[in-house]
């Protein structure tokens, strides 16, 4: 900082908050720290006794707290995602519309080293809504060296490291196994369930079959739901390790080639993600019919942004596979899932 005279301070950085006292009315400030001083304020300025004042001077290589915050945001974001005007030193990023929000923590971490930067995301890979927060950043500093700034600029030039994927509208085929739900003798629960969760998503489930314990009629359900265009196929109940529960053995027989057949969550522990060509069957266990957060809620929406799920992406999701089955579920404001 440095003493000018009050006349020559246009365009400068205030290095200090400056006070305004009204006698037997008020106190408060005037002038806040890291205020842009314009040719207007001047007079008041003079008004409250200061002619000379401390200033940064920004023609020596600084860069200003809202300015370097929009730099870095304007850097970072990436599809779906929406600036807030800086507010002391601050610039949030939020979500244009409903997706999937994707970070890329390695780079956001090198960011992050560089002395002075700020940058704070929500994890990544959770489903975000509309106007939705989901980063924020800033500098430490009132200024900050420009240097700085070019530095952590060469970090994003490869891309941004914050973005929101939409969602596709996918069109979802469901086969609902079990004698005791096609004999009548016991009403179908899964099909509503899966149906809203897919709703919530933007993607309608166009057909739901429901099939016997036979492998066979299991089948061909699947490959009718394939060849009237499904993009998605979601095969529910039959799932756990009773001798009468074929849904692996029918995915398999239908062409399926298996990605998994067990996940490290909990709720969620007996699911199966298949291929057939390029379209994603799913083997959904119970536990998605009675749980708000499960295994259908970390990997459906990764498929629908477009991501690839492999084995390798599922066996990451045991770090924060553990639901805690809290009273009130407030997934996807929880550490569920939050691992991978």
């Amino acid at each position: 900082m440095r003493a000018i005279p009050v006349h020559e301070a246009v365009g400068t950085v205030l290095g200090h908050d400056i006070t305004r006292i009204v006698p037997g009315e008020s106190k408060g400030t005037a002038f806040r720290k890291g205020h842009v001083i314009t040719r207007e304020d001047i007079p008041g300025l003079l008004t409250v006794g200061k002619e000379h004042i401390y200033v940064f001077d920004l023609q020596q290589g600084f860069v200003h707290e809202d300015d370097a915050a929009v730099r870095l945001a304007t850097a970072a974001a990436g599809r779906g995602i929406e600036l807030s005007d800086p507010r002391e030193g601050k610039v949030t990023l939020r979500a244009l519309a409903p997706g999937l929000l994707r970070i890329d923590v390695e780079r956001l971490t090198r960011l992050n080293a560089i002395r002075d930067m700020v940058f704070a995301t929500l994890h990544s890979n959770q489903r975000v809504e509309k106007g939705q927060p989901v980063a924020g950043t800033r500098v430490v500093p009132l200024v900050i060296e420009d240097e700085k700034l070019c530095r952590a600029e060469l970090v994003l030039e490869d891309g941004p490291i914050v973005e929101v994927l939409p969602f596709r509208a996918a069109r979802v085929g469901m086969v609902t196994t079990g004698n005791e739900v096609f004999s009548g003798r016991v009403k179908d629960g899964f099909g509503p369930v899966v149906r809203r969760k897919f709703e919530e998503l933007g993607s309608k489930v166009f057909r739901q079959a429901v099939v016997n314990d036979e492998i066979g009629m299991c089948v061909g359900a699947i490959r009718e739901l394939l060849a009237e265009g499904a993009d998605m196929i979601v095969v529910t109940g039959g799932m756990s390790v009773d001798p009468d529960d074929q849904t692996p053995a029918s995915i398999r027989e239908a062409g399926g080639r298996v990605i998994t057949y067990g996940a490290p969550v909990l709720p969620g522990a007996m699911f199966m993600l298949a291929m057939i060509g390029e379209v994603p069957v799913l083997g959904l266990p119970g536990c998605v019919m009675y749980h708000k957060a499960s295994i259908f809620d970390l990997v459906v929406p990764r498929l629908l942004a477009g991501q690839s799920v492999g084995a390798r992406d599922i066996a990451a999701m045991g770090h924060g596979g553990l639901c805690l089955g809290c009273p009130e579920c407030r997934h996807p404001a929880c550490p569920f899932g939050k691992g991978a």
